[in-house]
């Protein structure tokens, strides 16, 4: 699944962060999933970011990550005082509202100015620092400004890697990641690698159409199971 993901967050700009939860949920539980994934995220962005390079807008970055770092620190931060309930609830509902507001920032046709990508990357960055789907805005926001195509999913994976390495920092000094959630994530991580090579290859080849179908469906069915689960428990 991790090799799965990682193909499609290297062709779509997104698609690990939403799907892994699902997988990761069964297994370990609802806590340590965006601990897990903050990390394991670092080697999929990174591998992303080299297979697409000479497409980044540095410029861009650098308008997001000022703001965004330290908002998702707190947003981190905030993500280990929850319990198990809570931290299913946040994942889910995530998962869910993703999809419209997806659609809806594609609809409206929204265009930003520089100025706008950096207050928006303040509360970006606070939902981003305790969810595991917000990259889904990240990538709205880079449209926003005009980026398109391979400049979208190699700008947004730069950005990951600092707001990743932001995450892992503050869920390590909170105690949320124990020997257990660095050997998942380290494993995945790997095996994610050359998810984004192939996806390079794939690229101009792959429907997005279907692909955004299917993964639409997948994420709003899996995230309303685990809102669910989280009222049962």
């Amino acid at each position: 699944m991790a090799l799965f993901t990682s193909v499609i967050g290297g062709v779509s700009g997104y698609g690990s962060g939403i799907l892994m939860p699902l997988v990761l949920v069964p297994i370990v539980g609802p806590e340590p999933v965006v601990p897990i994934l903050s990390v394991s995220a670092l080697f999929n962005n990174a591998s992303r970011a080299a297979a697409f390079a000479g497409m980044v807008d540095w410029r861009r970055v650098l308008v997001v990550l000022p703001l965004a770092l330290p908002a998702a620190m707190a947003g981190a931060w905030i993500y280990t005082r929850l319990g198990g309930r809570g931290a299913a609830l946040v994942i889910g509902s995530m998962l869910v509202a993703s999809v419209p507001l997806r659609r809806l920032w594609s609809r409206r046709g929204f265009k930003l100015s520089d100025r706008s990508l950096a207050g928006l990357s303040l509360g970006w960055g606070l939902i981003a620092g305790g969810t595991s789907g917000a990259g889904i805005m990240l990538l709205s926001m880079l449209m926003g400004v005009g980026l398109q195509g391979s400049a979208v999913v190699a700008t947004d994976a730069v950005i990951s890697i600092g707001m990743g390495l932001a995450k892992a920092s503050t869920f390590a000094l909170a105690g949320a990641m124990g020997a257990r959630e660095v050997a998942i994530a380290l494993l995945m991580g790997a095996v994610a690698i050359p998810g984004a090579f192939l996806a390079r290859s794939l690229v101009k080849h792959l429907p997005l159409a279907v692909h955004t179908a299917i993964l639409d469906a997948v994420v709003i069915v899996g995230g309303g199971m685990m809102v669910g689960v989280a009222f049962t428990q």
